[in-house]
Parts: structure tokens; C-alpha cells; sequence
């Protein structure tokens, strides 16, 4: 599967942004599909997850960071991160990743397909 990020781009903090990820080479409900962010100098650090659209219930997480900020959601062909109250500290590289049938995961090593990428930058 191939994924692609799109939605980043450039807004003032506390504005919101929503990352769009969408996959070729197959069919994204069948993948549970993480979020992950780098900075320059930094890691990549895990976002949020949600499960695959067959899992039952369906599973989501945030990272502590995003909670309550930050929504995950699905339609049969995307995976969307919805970002409010955007901080400075939000800037970073935004990727997707995907788990065939997965329940989702919070480490990068549990996902083998990424996208490459999506800018957000978030001013004051």
C-alpha cells in the first residue's frame, strides 16, 4: 500500500488544520492507520492511531501531547487528523502509516507502510 498526507501547511496558533491521508494500492479501511510527527533534531514521536474499519469496537489513541486537540476519523478511503488549538510546539513533519488489520499501535516499529509526509507549521 502507498499512502499519501495531505492538509499541512502554515497557520497561527490556536487555529486548527485537517491532515487528509489516502492510500494506492489497496483499500484503507482494511488498515488500521497511525500518525506520526518529526522535528529537526527530534525523533519521530507517535500522534494517534484509530483500528481498522472491521474491528470491533473500533480503537483509538492520542498521545498525551494531543489529547483532547487532535481527532482521528475514517471515511472508506481516507484517514483524517483533525488538529484544534494548534500550538507552536505542533510544528512538525505529519506522516501516516498503516497496519494491515490492525487494531492500531502507538510504536512506529508495529507499521511497515508510510506516507511521505505533510508540513504543519504553526505560528504565534
Amino acid at each position: 500500500v502507498q499512502l499519501t498526507e495531505s492538509g499541512g501547511g502554515l497557520v497561527q496558533a490556536g487555529g486548527s488544520l485537517r491532515l487528509s491521508c489516502a492510500a494506492s494500492g489497496a483499500t484503507l479501511s482494511n488498515y488500521a492507520v497511525g500518525w506520526f510527527r518529526q522535528g529537526p533534531r527530534k525523533d519521530r514521536e507517535f500522534v494517534a492511531f484509530m483500528s481498522w474499519s472491521g474491528s470491533d469496537p473500533t480503537y483509538t489513541r492520542y498521545s498525551d501531547g494531543v489529547n483532547f486537540r487532535f481527532t482521528v476519523s475514517r471515511d472508506n478511503s481516507h484517514v483524517y487528523l483533525q488538529m484544534n488549538s494548534l500550538k507552536p510546539d505542533d510544528t512538525d513533519v505529519y506522516y501516516c502509516t498503516a497496519n494491515f488489520r490492525g487494531v492500531g499501535s502507538s510504536r512506529e516499529d508495529d507499521y511497515r507502510a508510510w506516507g511521505q509526509g505533510t508540513q504543519v507549521t504553526v505560528y504565534s
